[in-house]
């Protein structure tokens, strides 16, 4: 009978491939009871929240959203996504809580309604439009910008049918209109103001041998 002397030794942290531990140092350490864990990785467990100068981080905060150069208000621009990709808008301002663009066509002329976009979906011309005298309503924030199905309004679960309705209220319908209208004002006292509607009425593309890269827009 072979005795235990005999038998031969293997260690724990053996090679699994060469050059290749079975354990990393740290973990080996933490094997031997050298090293405590920092923090338990059990069900029951909660792990600290991260924080910031002592108060709690929460998801979603708020971030403050550098604006190009080349967006200022008034500015005309081209979107580039979406199902209103192509058309020519004109910027307003920058919402403050999500940094995202407050852009309208206006919707008389190209039927781009007001609305939200990023930045990087966009492309900024030299072409400008006056917007001084367009005052937007305090109301027009992001949360205006969420939307609200039927089933919250009637209590229905619309969700179950798989399917969702959406109808734009009549507030809506008169905030576009109230900002529209100083706008209208302004290109219709433009010398060139045939030129402005034509050319916001009409969505951007390329032709043959036409390159956006070479462009100045």
């Amino acid at each position: 009978m072979v005795g235990k002397r005999n038998l031969p030794v293997i260690s724990r942290n053996f090679d699994l491939s060469p050059g290749v531990l079975r354990f990393s140092a740290s973990r080996l350490r933490l094997k031997t009871g050298e090293k405590k864990p920092k923090f338990t990785n059990t069900k029951n467990a909660k792990l600290p929240r991260l924080q910031r100068d002592g108060t709690k981080f929460v998801l979603g905060h708020a971030k403050t959203v550098p604006l190009r150069k080349t967006l200022t208000p008034g500015t005309v621009l081209i979107v580039l996504a979406g199902r209103h990709k192509g058309k020519r808008v004109i910027f307003l301002k920058q919402l403050p809580q999500s940094g995202l663009l407050l852009v309208t066509g206006p919707h008389k002329i190209n039927g781009f309604p007001l609305r939200r976009i990023g930045q990087s979906f966009v492309i900024a011309t030299s072409l400008k439009v006056d917007v001084s005298g367009v005052k937007i309503p305090d109301h027009i924030n992001d949360e205006y910008f969420k939307r609200k199905s039927t089933s919250q309004k009637t209590g229905k679960n619309i969700f179950a049918a798989g399917k969702t309705e959406y109808t734009v209220s009549e507030q809506r319908k008169k905030d576009i209109k109230t900002v529209d209208a100083p706008i209208l004002a302004a290109i219709k006292k433009n010398s060139e103001s045939k030129f402005l509607f034509g050319y916001l009425g009409t969505r951007f593309s390329l032709g043959k041998n036409q390159y956006p890269h070479k462009m100045q827009f």
